[in-house]
């Protein structure tokens, strides 16, 4: 087998691509028992999309990916591999990432789907680089795509209130000889809060079945005291860990890019990480929790807000169900 070379990776494009329909805080008033500005005030959230019926994760992952290759001068048949961390896909199987490559025409691909809950961008993107930094591959498309709407009890005025459909992508990409880009990842998993964030049912410890359905166990459940309590400290230390661990002060982090859950989440993490608001990406109030869209969706809206340039310091980080934790660390490196 020949040897492997150590390569740099970097982001080279960013494309987010979302429902027209709005509902916002007004709407939810005339379906559950809430308040619209108690909305705004709890978590943030003015409004978020949602897809009409019978749309599936890849529709706006595909337009994602195209704004994204668009962005970074590439067509689909420049893509080695396709990563598409969700918890909505299209089926269980194949993987929405078969489905992409399909659509997308991307011939020279392979791909698979990335399970970890609202951390699965973060997650991704150390897969990526991983396979960019050993030379197995040039150039990666990741995009996050969900359709909450459908795993979302929409009886269920403490949880349907905070979810939206939508989708980011990033390309990563081989940079030249010189110039760094992806700087460091820091990933935890703490499988013993796998009970206070999950869907339960539809994999092989509950089967769908009458009984599942019955008992609403095909939807997302959360217990949002003790998932606010562990999400702000994990955030916030897998933030400060990896900006210590890399001798980077937050004064010179132009951005910290958080997974969008909750503004009081976001905010909280911001404090203990010792950042300046102006200092965080902050996107939840009009696309509310888009789980691994999140990430690369707010990322395209600070570029087209002129938030960053090349060479920028970036933090991404995020916290989702599993107990799962992360941050990646890099340079901005895309025009």
């Amino acid at each position: 087998m020949p040897a492997r070379t150590l390569h740099t990776a970097g982001i080279t494009g960013v494309g987010m691509d979302f429902p027209e329909r709005r509902l916002t805080n007004a709407d939810l008033e005339k379906m559950v028992d809430t308040d619209a500005e108690w909305i705004v005030e709890r978590t943030g959230i003015k409004e978020r999309r949602i897809v009409e019926p019978g749309t599936p994760a890849s529709h706006h992952g595909e337009g994602a990916a195209r704004k994204a290759l668009e962005h970074a001068r590439l067509t689909p048949e420049d893509i080695d591999l396709i990563i598409v961390p969700t918890v909505t896909p299209d089926m269980i199987y194949p993987a929405t990432a078969c489905l992409l490559q399909d659509r997308l025409g991307a011939s020279n691909a392979w791909g698979f789907d990335l399970s970890a809950a609202c951390c699965g961008f973060v997650y991704a993107m150390q897969t990526a680089r991983a396979q960019v930094e050993a030379g197995f591959a040039r150039r990666v498309l990741v995009v996050g795509t969900e359709v909450m709407s459908v795993i979302v009890d929409w009886e269920d005025r403490n949880n349907c209130i905070l979810f939206g459909d939508g989708a980011g992508a990033v390309v990563l990409e081989r940079l030249p000889e010189g110039e760094v880009g992806f700087i460091d990842s820091l990933l935890w998993v703490d499988g013993s809060g796998a009970d206070l964030l999950k869907q339960a049912a539809g994999g092989s410890l509950h089967p769908a079945s009458h009984e599942t359905v019955d008992k609403k166990m095909h939807y997302l459940y959360q217990d949002g005291r003790e998932v606010y309590k562990h999400a702000v400290r994990g955030m916030a230390k897998v933030t400060v860990d990896i900006l210590e661990r890399n001798g980077i002060a937050p004064a010179d982090l132009r951005l910290m890019v958080p997974h969008q859950a909750n503004n009081r989440i976001i905010e909280a993490a911001q404090r203990r990480a010792g950042l300046t608001p102006e200092q965080v990406m902050v996107t939840i109030d009009r696309f509310g929790n888009t789980t691994s869209a999140s990430i690369p969706s707010a990322l395209r809206v600070a570029v087209d807000e002129g938030r960053l340039k090349r060479g920028d310091l970036v933090v991404l980080c995020a916290f989702g169900g599993g107990f799962t934790c992360g941050a990646n660390l890099l340079r901005w490196t895309a025009d």
